[in-house]
């Protein structure tokens, strides 16, 4: 897969590609061990709450990251809670094991196997809160989400930065994967002229072949992006070729002329659909090429 050409590297990008954040299967433990050992010190690796897993089960990874040196942040997926009970169950398994934050989801499942239909439920139970449990996520979706109206969608995300506002809570947006950039920087400048400034990582899909990447969008409800890839086999080709480093770029510009610093985006977040090594290495490499770059 061709790298970035160093020649073009920008300090934006350079800054992009430092401390991203990362995606993982907590059932994969092949692939954690791989992390572990791999990971810059101190990432921050979510975990997913796989459709069908018990949530415990990702207390065990989420110890091993954080003796590892890493920043385990464990999903919590309103509509898979089953009771206010597994909820606060959950959250003082994972105090115990060193977890200070989340990311909290609504959850992919037609009907809630519990009481929680909403993320914002799960931040009003408290339940996290009382294990000390301060930092949290949400999602955010640059390009809609195909179950909720956008106006909805818009409402949620007033109400849930409100709530952690007045609770004190440290909360953070990490987007939905896209495959361009100009639908994250058009939602993000939305969202800070509502007046919500809180930080955003931006989601990429790491380097993965296109049949992967079009089953991912059709499942994530990526719209606008899938359509490019359809109609735009030209730019399906360098996305496939180059990974993610055409939307870095676009990101990258906004940086460049002040845009990106004043919109507050704090980085980026990898879901790791090809792959975690084929991942990586794509971010090694690209590294590597940019810190060559700024030192000519």
């Amino acid at each position: 897969m061709p790298a970035m050409d160093p020649a073009t590297a920008s300090p934006g990008i350079i800054a992009l590609l430092r401390g991203y954040t990362i995606e993982l299967n907590p059932g994969d433990a092949k692939t954690l061990q791989a992390a572990a050992e791999r990971l810059d010190p101190g990432t921050e690796v979510s975990l997913a709450w796989i459709p069908g897993l018990n949530p415990m089960d990702m207390i065990a990874p989420a110890a091993r990251l954080k003796r590892a040196g890493h920043i385990p942040m464990p999903h919590v997926a309103a509509r898979h809670l089953e009771s206010a009970a597994q909820a606060e169950r959950l959250a003082e398994r994972l105090k115990d094991a060193g977890v200070d934050r989340i990311l909290v989801i609504g959850g992919d499942r037609a009907a809630p196997a519990g009481p929680y239909d909403s993320s914002l439920a799960v931040m009003r139970t408290g339940a996290f809160q009382k294990a000390g449990i301060t930092r949290m996520a949400i999602g955010g979706f640059p390009e809609g989400n195909p179950h909720i109206p956008e106006k909805i969608l818009n409402e949620a995300l007033d109400a849930k930065v409100g709530f952690a506002r007045n609770e004190g809570l440290q909360l953070s947006i990490i987007t939905q994967f896209c495959f361009k950039a100009e639908p994250v920087i058009a939602w993000v400048k939305a969202v800070r002229a509502r007046g919500i400034a809180v930080p955003i990582r931006v989601g990429l899909a790491g380097p993965a072949g296109l049949l992967t990447l079009m089953r991912y969008a059709v499942r994530c409800g990526v719209g606008n992006s899938l359509y490019v890839l359809k109609e735009n086999p030209a730019f399906a080709k360098i996305l496939v070729e180059r990974g993610p480093e055409p939307i870095i770029r676009g990101l990258a510009a906004s940086i460049a002329d002040g845009d990106g610093r004043k919109l507050g985006i704090s980085g980026l977040h990898f879901y790791v659909f090809g792959g975690f090594k084929k991942t990586m290495d794509w971010i090694d490499g690209e590294r590597s090429l940019t810190a060559s770059a700024s030192q000519t």
